[in-house]
């Protein structure tokens, strides 16, 4: 292992020297073109995609690739190209999301009917409102099928134009900066880990950029990190996750207490992804820094899984910016895909309704079914029976700014923790509204558009929560504290949020998982979550650290 570490490390160093002349020399050729607005020179050498020295361009792509390996070319890790973004905005142009403001159970059923009937493309389901993507022409079916009192109202009136925004344009030369910078001096690439204002979280990044730049930090970082894979998609990706921990000194007998951390589990929810990269590397690099961090790092590991489902993040990159569902083959040839978070084994049955492959939760026919799910619960288990003991899992998703906790499937049954769930939520949901104003509101996961209560009965949900991924790892695997957490915002953009609030998202899960830390570790890590907290919020956390366990 040690000669490995050293080997990397004077590979990179020797590379670095290479792909310094390699790329600073035609990157400033290509800058100064850029510049001059009058395109290429063509006394300049290209090649047929226009760069400038060929050659050059072409050591540059070999270092790079005997530092980091090939990227598969399988089944597409390109960017989608400007022709692509514009052919996604000519199909969504005639688009539109809805919001209907359910109150009654009766409206509720009504668009539950509707939703199933139509193969609705339901985009957030609150207890206070339902969003709703539908075509301009199939409004006014909808409405015919919905009881008058059910008006909805525009929420974003033009899906075409939100899905061309949401792609790099302009900004793609600063990627460029970022992927080469990324190459051109890995030794000293502790300045691209450095402020918040790195490259990297400047915009959303494909997946091919997201594996490079996780090799990088386990380059960089090798005495606290672990990439592994934990499985293979159905098309054959690898599902990549970096194990963070400092394990030196540890007592190896007693299990590993881990922390679980996902994201991607929906293709389009791209804010996900980039709010999970954006927590392990603010992990990483508060390590031997932050006190609670250091010493969380030093009892616990925690597992980040940036993107669970890589052939559907890679979809929504190369055709369909808005496709949710993995990529798998169902029993239906022309409708691809399985809702991993339907996919899950316990209480599975309670998601049987859901047979028709195109709707968009459809789980598959049996437990299990999905690839990924499947992946994933056999490495989670393999675990357990390797010394590991999840104490916590996270499950991050967009939109509508919610923590949800167990049990998904029904509401009938409460888990026996209910008590410090709610109270760690609702600890969580505090310490982003201190960091950045924004609220989250906490319910159990079982909560359809209508709060519902057992004199009510169970009417039509509009979405079942069976075969969810926080109730198996909360019920099988004992993961005390699991939370499936719906991120930014609350519909303004809904899965086509901006990458401006990629930063801000970030920042106020980090605040959340310091003070999820803080909670495992007893309240020992550190006196208080904020060094600047203000004075008079202090009792308030006080409180809630109080009524823990």
């Amino acid at each position: 292992m040690q000669l490995s570490l050293y080997l990397r490390r004077n590979l990179v160093a020797i590379s670095a020297v290479l792909l310094l002349a390699a790329v600073a020399f035609p990157a400033a050729v290509d800058a100064a073109v850029d510049r001059s607005g009058h395109g290429p020179n063509p006394n300049h050498p290209t090649d047929c995609d226009g760069h400038v020295f060929p050659f050059l361009k072409w050591l540059r792509d070999s270092a790079a690739e005997v530092i980091f390996g090939k990227p598969s070319s399988a089944k597409g890790y390109r960017d989608a190209k400007p022709s692509q973004a514009g052919a996604l905005q000519h199909r969504y142009r005639n688009d539109v999301v809805l919001r209907f403001n359910v109150s009654t159970p009766d409206e509720e059923a009504a668009l539950a009917k509707a939703a199933q009937q139509l193969l609705l493309d339901v985009w957030a389901l609150t207890p206070e409102f339902v969003d709703i993507r539908i075509q301009k022409d199939y409004v006014s079916p909808l409405l015919t099928l919905l009881p008058a009192s059910l008006q909805p109202s525009a929420l974003i009136p033009d899906v075409g134009a939100a899905v061309w925004a949401t792609y790099p344009s302009k900004k793609a030369a600063a990627k460029t900066q970022f992927e080469s910078s990324m190459i051109v001096d890995p030794v000293g690439s502790r300045k691209l880990v450095d402020g918040v204002d790195n490259l990297f979280f400047s915009d959303y990044q494909t997946l091919a950029v997201i594996t490079n730049w996780m090799r990088l930090l386990e380059a960089m970082f090798p005495n606290i990190t672990e990439m592994i894979t934990i499985g293979k998609s159905y098309e054959g990706r690898d599902i990549l996750a970096l194990r963070v921990g400092q394990h030196s000194g540890i007592n190896s007998t007693e299990p590993r207490k881990t922390i679980l951390i996902t994201g991607g589990v929906h293709g389009r929810e791209w804010i996900s992804t980039s709010t999970v990269s954006y927590l392990l590397w603010s992990v990483i690099t508060a390590y031997g820094k932050e006190p609670m961090i250091t010493k969380l790092l030093e009892q616990f590991d925690i597992v980040f899984v940036p993107v669970l489902n890589p052939d559907g993040y890679a979809y929504t990159w190369q055709t369909d910016r808005l496709w949710r569902k993995s990529r798998q083959q169902t029993k239906m040839r022309f409708c691809r895909g399985l809702d991993l978070d339907h996919a899950f084994g316990y209480e599975w049955e309670a998601a049987n309704h859901q047979t028709d492959p195109c709707s968009e939760s459809y789980g598959g026919d049996s437990p299990f079914q999905a690839v990924e799910a499947s992946e994933l619960a056999a490495w989670a288990k393999n675990e357990t029976q390797n010394n590991v003991k999840f104490v916590g899992f996270l499950d991050l998703h967009s939109y509508s700014q919610q923590i949800l906790y167990p049990f998904s499937f029904t509401c009938d049954i409460d888990p026996p923790n209910r008590e410090n769930l709610e109270e760690l939520a609702v600890g969580l949901a505090k310490a982003i509204r201190l960091s950045s104003g924004e609220s989250y509101s906490v319910t159990s996961a079982c909560e359809g558009a209508v709060a519902q209560t057992l004199d009510a009965g169970n009417g039509p949900r509009i979405e079942s929560g069976g075969g969810s991924a926080i109730d198996w790892f909360y019920h099988e695997l004992k993961a005390k504290y699991s939370y499936q957490i719906k991120l930014r915002d609350t519909g303004s953009y809904g899965f086509l949020l901006p990458s401006e609030h990629i930063v801000p998202t970030g920042e106020e899960m980090l605040n959340a998982l310091k003070y999820f830390g803080d909670f495992l570790l007893g309240n020992n890590g550190i006196e208080k979550v904020f060094s600047q907290q203000d004075a008079s919020n202090e009792d308030e956390w006080k409180e809630l650290r109080r009524r823990k366990r």
